[in-house]
């Protein structure tokens, strides 16, 4: 087949179920957006900046296959860096594409703008080099099996590629042939061997205990290990990166793990189990109480989606996928008490953080998307239980402050038949709030709480609770849809809430509507999730 560069990317994208591209436009780029504007099977998504465009980005593929967002060269590269490190941090299949200056002007090393000024135009393209896990600059020679292999490498490993696209080579026809699927086999005699060594650590062990993590929501296999788990009968927490990678109503399923915070339930668990198997895990220090683990020494089998270890040894080329479904096989004599969750109690009132997330969690339904912000958002929502197939997402690796909010952007057009809902506090929103502008013109309709506690709370968890530059100014958060658009504030509902009543009360509303909800919470300053609090007291120690 006959086409162009520009058009194949097009093609190559759609093909991994890419139906959006978010960016901003710049002269470099403008070629390229012709064609994605005229694609009737594409839609172009202008962000008011580059990096919430690469939040943006970043939610869709934590929902899609992948994710993809165009800048232009230098100035909007670099305002998208930050989100782009995020995806690679926490394994997100993101396409960065970026139009660079025409190659007459590269080999002849002009002075143009967005440019250091120094004749160079590698720079950007090797900073990237850090924070991606493939990059390319296409032109005619290459740009069929570059294009191939860069998305491919992005779609196996769920980390963000990088490809530039010079301005004059958009339009440059090429002639197609047809592309072989990418496919990965797991290596039968390192299987084999890895099945003989866990069965023999199994034996031994007295009881076990599963911990599964986000490497599993990012490969899509929460099928195979709901397999797993309920043909073995195992008991399993989660970390709070995978929150929702497990069914949390299910009976085998028993908390989230946050190391010496870790409630109760979890504890006890941890503490009796003599063997842990590790599926998809990165134990960071936001996730596990700064590394205060519950007990420090288990006999452990980690599986990762391209490798396993049992102990010291690793096993190279063997998939998440088919370990799971091989261990599945195997025989266990597990003994856990089960435990039905309690009803969430008569609730009235001033409005606090507790009971905050007691009714929250009242709100939820099956198969909603719950986003919430690092901080008071994150750590409140970890103690909730979600209902079946809700998708959670949060960012408690990077955390990078008010990456949720373009998230949201990205999510709800990634799937519109879901209920978005975003818990994000005022201190984070400040920092991305004119992507409201976006979602208003993309008529999307989520229901975002800001909580409004004057500042930031998660911080003064951790140190200079009094300090100025723990303050903000204060805005009048529920009026601000009808500032950022001026024809569809009508589509929006606002409330501004400090009760028990009022905050049930807008919820309702919001459920009812087919608008976009902006509910403001008011709470205390000094007030905080038991979780965080803690927490931010042993980070503090570290100061």
């Amino acid at each position: 087949m006959q086409t162009t560069i520009g058009q194949y990317l097009l093609d190559r994208l759609k093909s991994y179920g890419v139906q959006h591209l978010f960016g901003v436009p710049g002269d470099y780029n403008l070629a390229f957006l012709d064609l994605v504007e005229d694609d009737p099977h594409l839609q172009w998504v202008g962000n008011c900046n580059e990096l919430n465009a690469s939040y943006a980005a970043d939610g869709y593929a934590r929902l899609k296959s992948m994710g993809a967002l165009l800048t232009t060269f230098g100035v909007g590269e670099l305002s998208a860096i930050n989100g782009i490190a995020g995806s690679y941090a926490e394994s997100v299949p993101v396409v960065k594409i970026v139009g660079m200056p025409s190659r007459g002007v590269v080999h002849s090393r002009k002075l143009v703008h967005h440019t250091l000024g120094d004749g160079e135009f590698l720079k950007f393209y090797n900073m990237y080099a850090e924070v991606s896990v493939a990059q390319t600059i296409l032109n005619k020679q290459n740009a069929q099996s570059e294009i191939d292999r860069v998305l491919g490498e992005c779609f196996l490993h769920k980390k963000p590629v990088y490809i530039g696209l010079p301005v004059d080579v958009t339009h440059i026809p090429i002639e197609t042939y047809t592309s072989s699927p990418l496919v990965t086999r797991s290596d039968p005699k390192i299987l084999n061997a890895f099945l003989e060594d866990a069965q023999e650590l199994l034996r031994k062990s007295k009881s076990q205990v599963v911990m599964a993590d986000y490497e599993v929501n990012r490969y899509h296999l929460n099928q195979e290990l709901k397999h797993f788990i309920e043909a073995v009968n195992l008991p399993l927490v989660s970390l709070a990166m995978g929150k929702g990678v497990f069914d949390e109503t299910h009976p085998n399923f028993i908390g989230v793990y946050n190391g010496i915070l870790s409630d109760a339930r979890v504890c006890s668990l941890m503490r009796h189990a003599d063997c842990a198997l590790l599926i998809g895990v990165k134990l960071t220090d936001s996730l596990t109480a700064g590394f205060h683990y519950i007990r420090e020494h288990h006999l452990s089998i980690q599986i990762h989606p391209f490798y396993s270890q049992i102990g010291e040894k690793t096993y190279d080329d063997i998939l998440m996928q088919d370990v799971l479904k091989a261990l599945a096989r195997l025989k266990f004599q597990a003994s856990f008490p089960k435990e039905t969750h309690p009803k969430t109690p008569h609730l009235n009132g001033k409005l606090t953080q507790d009971k905050f997330f007691k009714i929250i969690q009242e709100y939820l339904r099956p198969h909603d998307v719950l986003i919430a912000e690092q901080g008071t958002s994150f750590f409140g929502a970890i103690s909730m239980v979600l209902p079946s197939g809700v998708s959670f997402i949060g960012q408690p690796l990077w955390g990078s402050i008010g990456y949720t909010f373009g998230a949201l952007l990205g999510t709800a057009l990634a799937s519109p038949d879901r209920r978005h809902i975003l818990l994000i506090g005022d201190g984070s929103f400040q920092l991305v709030a004119q992507e409201l502008s976006t979602m208003l013109r993309e008529n999307i309709t989520p229901t975002i709480i800001v909580i409004n506690n004057d500042g930031y709370t998660v911080e003064r968890c951790i140190h200079g609770p009094t300090r100025q530059y723990n303050h903000i100014n204060m805005w009048h958060y529920s009026k601000l849809a009808s500032f950022f658009d001026v024809h569809l504030a009508r589509e929006v509902v606002s409330f501004q809430v400090s009760s028990v009543a009022g905050l049930r009360e807008a919820l309702c509303v919001a459920q009812q509507s087919s608008k976009l909800a902006l509910i403001e919470a008011c709470m205390d300053k000094d007030d905080a999730p038991i979780l965080l609090k803690k927490l931010g007291a042993l980070f503090g120690a570290q100061i």
